[in-house]
């Protein structure tokens, strides 16, 4: 075989370092999980494997002798944040906390450091994108300054495991991942290969010495963990801080979760003082009216297994414009759309000549078929200009042909409703109502959105 031929056979090519697919030139974009910039120049693929057996460091024991409390629950001092970890932070887990710019991530981390120090843990907190000094001033406003919290601004992975190294803390924060770099590794820090070295290396240490680790991960602008998707793979927990910038709500949910569900939501309120724990938030999505208004009606949403009142408001308003606006906020478009097509078709409630603005209070946010019924109440309320009282609940999905269909959950969400101060109910029927409503409160099962119209405006009438 020819030299020529030899190096034509040999084929070099290009792997991708997210997904491992390969290709024969250099592309910019991966054909296989269409990551861009991820595609690094490989040697011939190997004919064989190269990892030989080695002796192992510890001989494998039956599952019954492992001790289970080196996987135990430690409380990190915040409700709300240990609500959503499952009961608090384990020895050894890593815990991945993204969300967007000035949504309060450092801000919560700090408390959780305080905290921590509190209960007596040494915390190491590592920042790579604020001075010292900064997150200094930051603690201070908070009332987060502790003997206990060690502060060190440091960019350079090597530095940080010193740090580790010397200090042998007893929960390290960093913050963020994307800002800390490997000089053992090419390209800048926040790129594929230098998250993906700075994470190993993290949790290398938090495998080894049980040390408990919580990073702070940036997001792209569709909300997706800026980085290697193997990030996501690699830690144990991650959780999504979210809200609105000018709202007072942010709610922290996991969507991976080793240690226990990830059904919970940590809800918390956000101000110039810092950020504290909301174990009953309701209020944050009731407006509070002591008098009942047109367009409003109120629903319980399920987040996870929490169960969140929200309050709806519509407004119709008559306009010339030979296209009427549709404008909502807090929930999906397409079934306001719906709800207002159903109405249309089946009431025959004319909103042609009406600009619609259909809103959620307080920054809620209202995404399942459950707050359906809600919407098509208000506005009809909104459009008849009646009240529909104040002690109401609405709960349930709409069908395009103008039937109720039950949601799950339904005597939660009642029970959570009776609790707040609500006296009646109207809900799809065929509802599962194990355990019954709460005592106080009458419950009416509409089979199709014309009944559940007639008795909600029957309601408001003295």
């Amino acid at each position: 075989m020819s030299a020529k031929t030899a190096a034509k056979t040999a084929k070099p090519g290009f792997v991708c370092s997210e997904c491992g697919w390969t290709a024969t030139k250099w592309v910019g974009r991966c054909g296989e999980c269409q990551a861009w910039g991820t595609l690094v120049e490989a040697g011939a693929e190997p004919t064989g494997p190269r990892t030989a057996a080695t002796r192992p460091g510890a001989a494998a024991q039956a599952i019954a002798d492992v001790d289970a409390q080196a996987a135990a629950y430690r409380p990190t001092g915040v409700g709300e944040f240990d609500r959503v970890l499952g009961g608090g932070i384990v020895p050894g887990a890593v815990v991945l906390l993204a969300g967007e710019p000035g949504v309060g991530k450092s801000t919560l981390l700090l408390d959780v450091a305080a905290r921590a120090a509190d209960g007596g843990a040494k915390v190491l907190y590592v920042t790579g994108e604020e001075s010292a000094a900064q997150v200094r001033l930051r603690a201070e406003r908070i009332d987060a300054l502790r003997p206990g919290l060690l502060l060190a601004a440091e960019t350079d992975l090597g530095q940080v495991l010193g740090h580790i190294e010397a200090q042998q803390p007893d929960l390290l924060v960093v913050d963020s991942v994307q800002t800390i770099a490997s000089a053992q590794v090419d390209g800048s820090a926040g790129g594929v290969s230098q998250v993906r070295e700075v994470a190993s290396a993290l949790i290398s240490v938090a495998k080894r010495t049980a040390l408990p680790v919580v990073l702070v991960g940036h997001v792209t602008k569709d909300g997706a963990i800026a980085g290697p998707r193997v990030l996501e793979h690699l830690v144990d927990v991650v959780c999504q801080f979210e809200g609105d910038k000018h709202a007072q709500l942010r709610m922290v949910r996991a969507v991976k979760n080793r240690f226990g569900s990830v059904d919970e939501v940590g809800c918390f309120s956000l101000d110039e003082r810092g950020i504290h724990g909301l174990p009953d938030p309701s209020g944050l999505f009731l407006s509070g009216g002591r008098e009942p208004v047109a367009g409003s009606c109120v629903t319980v949403t399920l987040d996870g297994r929490r169960p969140m009142p929200i309050e709806v408001q519509a407004l119709l308003a008559k306009t010339s414009a030979p296209q009427p606006r549709r404008a909502t906020h807090g929930m999906d478009s397409s079934r306001v759309a719906m709800a207002l097509a159903v109405l249309s078709a089946r009431l025959g409630l004319d909103a042609s000549g009406h600009d619609t603005y259909v809103s959620t209070v307080g920054g809620s946010r209202a995404q399942e078929p459950a707050v359906d019924l809600a919407i098509a109440l208000a506005v009809v309320s909104s459009r008849r200009d009646e009240p529909l009282g104040n002690g109401l609940v609405a709960v349930g999905e709409i069908g395009l042909a103008g039937e109720l269909r039950p949601v799950v959950g339904t005597a939660r969400r009642l029970a959570e409703a009776r609790r707040l101060g609500f006296t009646y109910a109207i809900v799809p029927a065929g509802s599962d109502l194990i355990g019954g409503p709460a005592a106080g409160m009458s419950v009416t099962q509409a089979p199709d959105l014309r009944s559940a119209v007639e008795a909600a405006l029957g309601a408001s009438r003295p």
